[in-house]
Formats: C-alpha cells, sequence, structure tokens
C-alpha cells in the first residue's frame, strides 16, 4: 500500500475518532439528551428485568434511560442538570390505589377526631361551640370506639352535653357511620317512629329511640342538609390534599368514586394548572351506592377517557356500593354477625338491583369498581361480575372489588380465575384486628385480609389506605403488609403473620399492581426508559432496613413528569413517634451536641408525666415506676429536655437518620 492511501487512511481515522468522542453513538440518538440526570443512587425499579440500577435520565416527563453510572454519560449534554444522589434509594412513584380526595382535603377543614379519646373529641366539639354561632353545623371526622375504654358505640346525649343549640355530625373513621346529637337528628327529621331505610339502620335504645348513631344510607337525611362547602372551598381542599400526597411520595392517586361536581372541579384545576398529580378518578354514586342522574347522563353519552392533561386524569371506571363496613356492623355476611345475633348486615341492592346498576356502565364500555367488604356482599359482586361477562364478554375488562375484606376462601381462587382484581388496604387489618375476629369469629378468618391467599391464588393486590379512612401514609401502608403489626408494633410478631406479603409485593402493591389495576401499567410504575419519570427519593433502603423502620420513612424529593414538586424541608428535626412526626409549639433545639424538645408534648406521647419546680432548671418526669431529672433548656416559654435522655431513662430506642434529620422512638 502506497504512502498516499495510508495517509488517507490515518486522515479518515482521526476524523471518525474526533466524531466519536463528540458525538458518541450509543443506543441514544442526540435528541434523547436528557434535561436530567440523577447518579449514584440505590434505584429499585420494580421492572423484573433490572430490578436494580444507579442511574437514571429523564426528558421531558419521561424517563430515556435506567441503568448504569457509566452507561447514563451517554444522555449528558451541555444543559443537563445532575443531581448526585450519593447512596440514596429511590423507588418508582408510589400509587394509592384506594383513597377519597376531596375528602381527605375537606377533612382539613374539620374537628380532628382521628382515634382520639372519647373525652378529647367532646372537648374539641365544646372549643368549637364557642367560635361558632348557635345553629350552625360542626362537622368531624375519625373516630373509632374500639380503641375506647368503653368501646360501645356513642350516643347524642354526649354531643347534647356540650352542643345544644348546634347540629353536631361527627363522621366514624370507617365512613359508614355518623355520630350525632339531638338538633341534627330535629333537623334531618329522624325520630322514634324512623324505620330504617334499605341498607342502613337508625341504631336505637331499648325504649326505641335513636341514639344518636347511625349507619350509611340512614345518616342521609342528615348528610343532605349539612351546607356544603363554596365551589373556591373545595378546590382549596383538594389543593391542600394533593400538598400531602406529594409530601409522601405519591404521584397517583385513585379517587375512590365522585360525583360530577367534584370530576368537573378535577378538569378546571388542571386545565388552570394547580393541579399536578396523576388521577384515576371513578364516576361514583352518593353513600346509598346508587348513582345519580348526573352521573347515568355522563356515562350515557360519554365513552370512558384516559391520559388527559398529559397522563393527569382519567375517568374510566365507575364506583358502586355492595354493603357497609365491619366496624359499623353492616358489612353484608352470609350468616350472623359473632357478637351481634339475627344480624348480618345490610346489602346496599338485591342481587337483580345491582347487576342492573351496572351493566349499562359495564357495556359502555367502563370499568367496575365495586366497594364489599363482607362475605355476603363479596359474593353477591362475584356473581354479578360473571353474570356481566358472560353476557358481554370483554377481552379486558379488569373488574374490581374494593376492600375485599371478609370472603370466603373459594372465593379467593374465584376472583382469581376470573381475573377479578381485589384492591385491599394494609392497614385496614392493623387497625380492624381489636374488633374484626369478635365480628365474625376463628372460622370467617381464613379469609379475612388474607393477603398471601390472594397472592397465591395467581391474583394481585391494588395497594391503597381507604383516607380519609386510615392515614393516607404509604409507609404505614408498606410497614402493615410486611409486619402484619400495628404502629405500635404490637402484636409482636404479626396479627395472623402468615398472610403477610414481602417487602417486594408490597411495593408492587403501591406501584405496578396499582397501576395493572388502572390499565397504565405500559406508563407507570416501574422506572423503565419510556415510562413517565415519576419517582421518590426516600431517606433509608426500603429493602434493608429493619422492619420496624418502615413506617418511618420519609420522603426527601417526589418528582413525578421528571417536575421536583416536592423537596423536604430539612432546617428542623422532627420527631417520629409511631410513624407520625410529633407535634411540638417550639421547634426542637440542637445545643451543645444534644437534641432538646418539648417536655410537656414528649411526656403526652410517652404517657408521662411532667413536675416542675419553680425556679429551677431542672424537672421531673415520671413513666410507670421511673423517674427522671432533667435539664431544661427554655425556648420562649416552653421547657424543653434532652430527648436521648428522656428515652433511654424510660427504655425506649433511639433512631437517628441524617438524611430526613429525624429521630424515631422505638
Amino acid at each position: 500500500m502506497n504512502k498516499e492511501k495510508w495517509k488517507k487512511i490515518f486522515t479518515w481515522v482521526v476524523v471518525f475518532a474526533f466524531i466519536l468522542s463528540t458525538f458518541p453513538v450509543t443506543s441514544s440518538a442526540a435528541n434523547d439528551i436528557a434535561d436530567s440526570v440523577y447518579i449514584n443512587g440505590n434505584i429499585y425499579t420494580m421492572d423484573e428485568k433490572q430490578p436494580n440500577a444507579a442511574a437514571i435520565a429523564v426528558k421531558g416527563q419521561k424517563l430515556v434511560f435506567v441503568g448504569s453510572n457509566e452507561n447514563v454519560k451517554n444522555y449528558i449534554g451541555n444543559n443537563t442538570k445532575i443531581t448526585d444522589l450519593k447512596g440514596k434509594t429511590v423507588i418508582p412513584g408510589l400509587m394509592e390505589g384506594h383513597m377519597h380526595l376531596p375528602m381527605l382535603g375537606e377533612n382539613l377543614m374539620k374537628v380532628d377526631a382521628f382515634w382520639k379519646p372519647k373525652a378529647e373529641i367532646i372537648a374539641a366539639v365544646k372549643a368549637e361551640v364557642a367560635k361558632v354561632q348557635p345553629g350552625e353545623w360542626i362537622t368531624g371526622f375519625g373516630w373509632n370506639n374500639t380503641i375506647w375504654e368503653d368501646k360501645s358505640y356513642p350516643t347524642k346525649d354526649e354531643l347534647d352535653a356540650v352542643a345544644p343549640n348546634n347540629p353536631v355530625v361527627m363522621e366514624r373513621t370507617d365512613g359508614h357511620m355518623i355520630w350525632v346529637n339531638s338538633k341534627a337528628l330535629e333537623l334531618a327529621g329522624i325520630t322514634k317512629d324512623s324505620v330504617n331505610p334499605q341498607g342502613g339502620e337508625i341504631l336505637k335504645d331499648a325504649g326505641g329511640n335513636p341514639t344518636g348513631c347511625l349507619t350509611d344510607t340512614a345518616g342521609e337525611p342528615v348528610q343532605k342538609i349539612i351546607p356544603v362547602l363554596s365551589e373556591d372551598r373545595k378546590k382549596e381542599a383538594i389543593v391542600k390534599a394533593e400538598a400531602q400526597l406529594l409530601s409522601y411520595g405519591f404521584t397517583s392517586i385513585m379517587d375512590a368514586g365522585s360525583n360530577m361536581d367534584t370530576i368537573n372541579q378535577y378538569h378546571t384545576l388542571y386545565k388552570d394548572g394547580k393541579l399536578k398529580i396523576r388521577l384515576y378518578s371513578l364516576i361514583g354514586g352518593d353513600w346509598g351506592g346508587t348513582i345519580g342522574k348526573a352521573e347515568r347522563d355522563y356515562i350515557a353519552n360519554n365513552p370512558p377517557q384516559k391520559g388527559l392533561y398529559d397522563n393527569r386524569l382519567s375517568i374510566n371506571a365507575v364506583k358502586f356500593f355492595a354493603d357497609g363496613s365491619l366496624g359499623s356492623r353492616s358489612a353484608a355476611l352470609l350468616e350472623d354477625y359473632s357478637d351481634r345475633a339475627a344480624h348480618q348486615g345490610n346489602y346496599k341492592f338485591t342481587d337483580q338491583q345491582i347487576f342492573d346498576e351496572m351493566k349499562d356502565p359495564y357495556n359502555k364500555g367502563y370499568q367496575i369498581a365495586t366497594h364489599a367488604i363482607g362475605d355476603g356482599a363479596i359474593n353477591q359482586v362475584i356473581n354479578a361480575y360473571e353474570k356481566l361477562m358472560k353476557a358481554n364478554p370483554r377481552a379486558d375488562a379488569r373488574l374490581r372489588i374494593e376492600h375485599f375484606q371478609v370472603a370466603k376462601v373459594s372465593d379467593i381462587k374465584r376472583i382469581s380465575d376470573l381475573k377479578i382484581l381485589p384492591a385491599m388496604q394494609p392497614t385496614h387489618a392493623t387497625s380492624d384486628k381489636t374488633m374484626a375476629e369478635d365480628r365474625v369469629g376463628a372460622e370467617r378468618m381464613k379469609g379475612a385480609y388474607a393477603w398471601r391467599k390472594v397472592i397465591e391464588s395467581g391474583n394481585i393486590i391494588i395497594g391503597g389506605s381507604d383516607a380519609p379512612v386510615e392515614l393516607v401514609n404509604p409507609y404505614h401502608g408498606l410497614y402493615a403488609a410486611v409486619t402484619r403489626e400495628g404502629r405500635d408494633g404490637q402484636p409482636e410478631g404479626g396479627w395472623y403473620p402468615g398472610e403477610s406479603m414481602t417487602r417486594e409485593e408490597a411495593l408492587k402493591a403501591f406501584t405496578i399492581w396499582t397501576a395493572q389495576g388502572q390499565f397504565e401499567e405500559d406508563l407507570k410504575g416501574t422506572l423503565e426508559a419510556g415510562k413517565l419519570a415519576d419517582f421518590v427519593v426516600i431517606d433509608r433502603d426500603y429493602m434493608k432496613c429493619p422492619a420496624n423502620e418502615l413506617k418511618d420513612i420519609q420522603a426527601l424529593t417526589t418528582v413525578l413528569g421528571g417536575e421536583v414538586v416536592y423537596q423536604k424541608d430539612l432546617s428542623n428535626t422532627s420527631v417520629i413517634w409511631q410513624g407520625i412526626p410529633i407535634s411540638f409549639s417550639v421547634a426542637p433545639v440542637n445545643r451543645d451536641g444534644k437534641l432538646y424538645v418539648e417536655a410537656a408534648a414528649l411526656a403526652d406521647k410517652l404517657g408521662a408525666t411532667v413536675a416542675y419546680t419553680e425556679g429551677s432548671f431542672e424537672l421531673t418526669m415520671k413513666k410507670d415506676e421511673k423517674s427522671l431529672n432533667l435539664t431544661i433548656h427554655q425556648a420562649g416559654n416552653q421547657e424543653l429536655v434532652p430527648i436521648r435522655d428522656v428515652l433511654e431513662g424510660f427504655d425506649y430506642g433511639l433512631i437517628w437518620n441524617n438524611l430526613s434529620k429525624s429521630v424515631s422512638i422505638d
């Protein structure tokens, strides 16, 4: 080969090398240069083909790469924002598979009765009476009689004593019973002569007088006369709820039943750019489970819709109720309640009625999702679904049963064979453990909250919280799914622990399985190139941290469609008790290497008492047989004490997490 030819070859080699160094040849084209890249992460993708990764690249709303730190370099351009995760754990954006978005927001504007002692609730109502005018309604949410010393249902007389001139409505935590006073009963026209409606019960005393507790449809006469919030206030409530959801790492939620007014509010909020979270909204009826005229007209004139507003809103399913709740004894059972003879709960429909209600939306192409808790209601819904599918076979209907709480063991296998999907809420089991077996007995417990049996039958579980029935925090749900323990760690070893999920299964229930329940598994639920860039950075390793710490996980950063929509404020230390940050009137203070917190608030959570010595820089805190003398740090008018001294003195563990600047009490 002559010298000139060698020279030409050499020149082309140099040029080609220059092109390669300037414009790398990779699987991505030049237009795949990322807007943002995250490196050095501990990433759990939930993608079975590639379960772990170190880096991800985002362009627009989607992921363009998930893999190694080395290969992600191919997606970095001059304007790419690079975030070093420094080993932090990343999981897919969490998906809430069953909750009530408007209720969550509106409850922020009500008396907070969530799992509080009865005396504390009554005191809160009394305080509210002092703020309002006579005749104004007082509403609240979250009471749970099963945690009270006296577990019987409360009475109107207890509310009358503090609110004789204001109608009061306090909703039970399950949303299927209200506790009202005499004024509310009077305004609703509910008397001794009132009869139980279909699907509800007016609880009465031995003399036949209403006690003040109304289940399901029996509460409608009261619910219908409560003044509604203005449109602006309703929208404000939805936006407030969204902020809370994003702070936990949720990027998608399912709103389990809203009327057309609420759905139209969603449209307005998305159009105005005031709502970002992805929402799978079910068209829902009233508490009686029936669909109203506006909803029927919408279903008749509109096909199912998916992916509106850049994959933010889908209106693809219709919600029905088949029964009530176990706690209110309105869940429909095949046999009598074990703790109430001759009572089997309340069916919302006859067999023919429920089929007739479902038929038109099903034939229109909508997914059907039905609330069914008792084995009777579950069996009724399965029969109705099977009848629908035989009359009009659809290739992929994905009919859902919401809650699927107390099922016949044979029906667990049956829904798997029929490809019916159960949406189950792990925290329901750990909340209901104090009363469930009393309600249904040991034999029926074999099919109750039976996650392991559901999974081993070949089915999936759509996870969620049913918030605001339960706290919306997803890490409580993951903890409950894995441990079968309450947030207090009881019972040790778990309640019916054989039904627990693995950590991977639990996370699937809040990601890819929920996506499957919404026909969206090709869009989200795992971290894969081509899917939406929805993910959350958390403060500890979900797969490896001690199981008792799962409930304490904190979201550090939430990314939705490539946009950072939440960043945890690390300016103050948070103290976490049983998975919930303690509210202090004065922020914790670091002093001389010690963390000081408000003595009174800490003592209240621990069940301790505080004794102050006037003019002294010490106080005494007592719990059970132990007494601690503690140094005070004064902050304004509050006395702060060193938290480590308190916890170690009372034999509690203390877990410091530097990433979230949080202390968990163990």
